[in-house]
């Protein structure tokens, strides 16, 4: 009988998440949208993801299997800020840090994940990223994907 080792699942989820919304992060497109309005306050827009997304690259490595590459990326979300939607040539694993994120995968209810929990994105599964929190919200995002193409791909 086999045994999984949580804590190195945990650590792999981890970076595959942050490298998702690393590569989302240097893309050119964005939308703006209102939050929603609090009591006795006007809706004010959400921040752009082009300035409320932060990340920091940490590895990017050929793996032993022909073709495939891991990058691990540290992303830093702002309060009430989400990504495009976007998918990957390959699995995301996310590791949340700090905060609260919901992700809200195609075809699926949205996850609210907190510091300590991680979460496994498909290859080629459209998905969001929002922080949730009223703080900042950090996950060690790690990809394995395919080497040579883009590593995320903006979805309509």
């Amino acid at each position: 009988m086999s045994r999984i080792n949580f804590r190195n699942t945990a650590g792999l989820l981890a970076i595959a998440a942050s490298l998702a919304l690393t590569a989302f992060a240097g893309v050119s497109q964005a939308q703006e949208s209102k939050a929603p309005a609090e009591a006795g306050q006007a809706s004010q827009p959400a921040k752009s993801w082009q300035t409320g997304i932060h990340r920091t690259d940490l590895l990017k490595r050929d793996l032993d299997v022909s073709g495939r590459e891991v990058i691990q990326v540290l992303v830093d979300i702002d309060p009430g800020v989400s990504s495009p939607k976007h998918s990957h040539p390959g699995v995301e694993v996310a590791y949340v840090l700090e905060g609260t994120f919901e992700y809200q995968l195609e075809g699926q209810p949205p996850v609210t994940l907190k510091a300590g929990e991680s979460l496994y994105i498909p290859a080629g599964t459209a998905h969001v990223a929002k922080n949730v929190g009223t703080g900042k919200a950090s996950e060690l995002a790690t990809y394995i994907v395919k080497k040579g193409v883009p590593a995320v791909e903006l979805s309509k």
